[in-house]
């Protein structure tokens, strides 16, 4: 597993290594407390709060911890949130997918689905992974839906597994994705994104 910045690429989004430079389109798209609610870095309610948090996030990859994306919106080339790979562990071909978010316009459309998908066919398609997996607040069921929208699996549930910023100790669901159940899930998500896209062009009266 090589795991080294790169840009992804898919029809509708973008997803860029993140910099210093994102922090201000970021911040426009991510004043909004709800992104923040079940995420494990406190309230981002400032722009220098979120030039903190991307900080931070190049803290995290400058130890190989972990590897961090901008996601663009290709038709209009804004910049509408963030995603990683974390937990990477070579020796064992895995790694999760998570930190995920996006600006309140772009949430529940193909932006969400077609993020994940660049995501996994990178991890098991180039960085030969074996195992991707995600983790997500007990309390969050719109994330959890999500996920389970993607084809992973339910695992496990870590009970009292993470202390938040603001005390509460998350329970964390765990959910995982096999490099023998990509290709399914991979057509799986193709479908998916080509029912997004055909619906986003009715909405539009194309």
């Amino acid at each position: 597993m090589d795991i080294q910045p790169i840009t992804l690429i898919g029809r509708h989004v973008r997803l860029e290594p993140l910099s210093v430079n994102h922090a201000p389109a970021l911040w426009g798209v991510g004043n909004d407390p709800d992104i923040w609610r079940y995420l494990p870095y406190g309230a981002i309610d400032s722009p220098v709060k979120m030039q903190g948090w991307v900080e931070e996030m190049l803290r995290r990859q400058s130890q190989g911890t972990d590897l961090v994306f901008a996601i663009v919106h290709r038709a209009s080339g804004q910049t509408v949130g963030a995603t990683r790979y974390l937990m990477i562990e070579p020796h064992n071909r895995s790694l999760e997918i998570g930190g995920s978010w996006l600006g309140k316009a772009f949430r529940r459309t193909v932006a969400n689905t077609e993020s994940k998908y660049l995501l996994l066919q990178h991890a098991f398609e180039t960085l030969d992974c074996v195992r991707v997996q995600f983790r997500t607040d007990l309390r969050n069921g719109r994330s959890q839906k999500a996920i389970e929208r993607l084809g992973a699996v339910r695992e496990a549930v870590f009970r009292k597994y993470t202390l938040m910023p603001d005390g509460h100790q998350r329970t964390s669901v765990f959910y995982s994705i096999l490099d023998d159940e990509w290709p399914q899930v991979k057509a799986r998500l193709e479908r998916l994104i080509e029912e997004r896209r055909q619906t986003a062009l009715r909405d539009d009266g194309r």
